[in-house]
């Protein structure tokens, strides 16, 4: 990571069994110790090894992150905040409007208008918990003002929020685990759009752009065209990478590249 512009305060990490960390098991101890090492005007990565090892650990995530939301947008109603973050964390890798949050919320009884829907999604933006991943007309060349995606900074952090529920979304999984690589090496990430189809991401730098389509398995031949099909209809010549879990040799389908998305992940490609 200090290779790829992130600095050392911004990182914090943590292993549980070391003898140095033995004190940080006290939750008090552990809030306070991350609390005075977060930096509030940039990006924080935290790395928290063997956590079960920390009693109410809950507390301590809520503390940091939720109760900073609620202070900073001045929010009296922390059930419906608590909510909204386990609404999107269900739903990493799904197009979300704020009128679509809104509605799943009254349909589950509990009624809050879309203003308050922004300013909870703005709250979990800025304390980082959120990316927001605007949508890119990929032959228009710009960006779009509706249907963004939100992922999660930290795909742990994720889980926690909606623990207890079954395990079951593993390709929006890898989609914001490759995200999270992305932003890592220093691109600038959008959701492609060409036609009526979509590319996952839309990644750009210096040197240009970059697609990538993220499918947890590919070995069905229409899910594989499927997949296929969003990136060979842009028509420009920059790399397209389709990432799966499927443990087979790289192949190439005229200039897309299909590739394990754990080699990715450790930088073979």
């Amino acid at each position: 990571m200090l290779t790829h512009g992130v600095t050392a305060d911004q990182i914090i990490s943590i292993n549980f069994e070391d003898f140095d960390s033995a004190h940080l098991t006290n939750p008090q101890n552990l809030y306070a110790y991350i609390k005075e090492r977060l930096q509030s005007d940039r990006q924080n990565y935290l790395f928290l090894d063997e956590i079960q090892n920390v009693a109410d650990f809950q507390k301590v995530v809520d503390s940091i992150f939720l109760k900073d939301v609620v202070a900073r947008k001045k929010i009296t109603d922390v059930m419906m905040l608590e909510r909204v973050i386990r609404f999107m964390a269900d739903n990493i890798g799904n197009e979300l409007s704020t009128k679509k949050i809104s509605d799943a919320m009254t349909s589950m009884g509990r009624k809050i208008n879309v203003r308050t829907v922004e300013s909870y999604i703005n709250g979990f933006t800025e304390a980082y918990l959120l990316y927001q991943t605007k949508r890119y007309d990929i032959k228009g060349k710009q960006h779009l003002k509706t249907q963004e995606k939100y992922y999660f900074v930290d795909i742990g952090l994720r889980n926690y929020m909606l623990s207890g529920t079954p395990f079951s979304d593993v390709g929006h999984v890898l989609e914001n685990v490759v995200y999270l690589e992305l932003i890592r090496r220093g691109y600038n990430v959008s959701i492609g759009k060409i036609d009526k189809v979509e590319v996952d991401f839309v990644a750009q730098n210096s040197d240009g752009l970059v697609y990538y389509q993220v499918a947890a398995t590919v070995r069905d031949e229409m899910t594989l065209q499927r997949e296929l099909r969003s990136l060979q209809k842009i028509p420009d010549n920059y790399p397209k990478y389709l990432l799966t879990l499927d443990d087979d040799p790289p192949a190439d389908f005229e200039g897309i590249r299909k590739m394990n998305a754990l080699d990715f992940l450790m930088g073979k490609n």
